[in-house]
């Protein structure tokens, strides 16, 4: 069953600016759902859509078998959105926000309390339940951020950038919590993200959308068939480095096959072997210092830039 289905959904401001032109998305009950898009995509109309704060001016949606336009307030019962910007009152404790919250959705008292209970220990707050949240760091806020709008057993939980601003550590014990949140409660999730790695770590199904249009959408793996490329990487080490023997690929690579990332040139290649003996023999002609070459599967990213790419130059499927 569907959690999600949005069929040629079309959104138009009254300044004119078109954010949504035809976008269709299927999301599955219990799955991680990523939604990726360069800024002015048209994500946050979506997902104000999806969230019943704002009407399409056409097409159809349903949430959980019902009609979005019909069943809003019945739907906002199984929904909970965690927005980038808390939404924690900072002078309550853990305890004293939680079951605020549980007020909010007219949970019983014994009911609230026992929600409460299993929160703090499924996600490890035992030790911050006392304290005002304003003494908490940001990852902490997130995590409580998390766990309360959890108090109403929401059946899709919707994440918007959850780890924005976040060290790599923090990052990932987020991760951790997205997949406790699906594997133990069940809870389908929507997610937002920049971070094109968590996408490829947390993520059943991504979608890919650019001007307010759908570009991809499939698994990690049917996404990656697209570009039906592995990629050739030679490594130096820095990206200065890389950019001053590029030239020295031309002989084997045309110059649109070849570019410049993290220190690496890296070209896309059909002939993964073939092509890195060609790279190999001008590397060791012209004597060029580098510190490893290898051939890889395309990642994400490959998959994101390439197929928003193609769709600005007009070949969108």
């Amino acid at each position: 069953m569907y959690a999600i289905q949005a069929q040629k959904v079309t959104k138009r401001y009254r300044n004119g600016a078109q954010a949504l032109e035809n976008f269709s998305v299927q999301v599955r009950e219990g799955e991680i759902f990523t939604l990726l898009g360069p800024n002015g995509a048209g994500k946050s109309t979506l997902i104000r859509i999806l969230t019943t704060y704002l009407k399409p001016d056409s097409g159809e949606v349903r949430m959980l078998g019902k009609e979005l336009c019909r069943d809003a307030a019945s739907i906002r019962q199984d929904i909970a959105c965690v927005a980038q910007q808390t939404s924690i009152d900072a002078y309550l404790s853990l305890e004293e926000n939680m079951l605020f919250q549980s007020r909010l959705y007219r949970i019983p008292k014994a009911e609230a309390k026992h929600r409460m209970e299993k929160l703090i220990c499924d996600f490890d707050l035992h030790s911050f339940r006392k304290y005002p949240v304003a003494s908490y760091s940001g990852g902490i806020r997130r995590r409580l951020d998390i766990a309360l709008n959890l108090m109403s057993n929401p059946r899709i939980l919707f994440l918007d950038e959850p780890t924005v601003g976040m060290d790599i550590q923090s990052r990932m014990a987020m991760w951790d919590m997205v997949r406790k949140i699906r594997d133990d409660f069940g809870t389908t999730i929507f997610l937002t993200t920049h971070y094109l790695e968590e996408a490829d770590n947390l993520s059943n199904t991504v979608c890919i959308m650019k001007e307010g249009r759908e570009v991809a959408q499939g698994t990690l793996a049917e996404l990656r068939s697209y570009i039906r490329q592995d990629t050739l990487l030679i490594h130096f080490s820095t990206d200065a480095e890389a950019k001053k023997h590029r030239k020295d690929m031309k002989p084997a690579f045309p110059e649109s096959q070849v570019t410049i990332r993290n220190g690496d040139i890296v070209v896309n290649t059909k002939e993964g072997h073939l092509d890195m003996e060609r790279a190999l023999g001008i590397l060791l002609k012209h004597n060029i210092p580098f510190r490893g070459i290898e051939i890889s599967q395309p990642t994400l990213e490959d998959v994101f830039l390439r197929l928003t790419d193609k769709w600005k130059a007009g070949e969108q499927k």
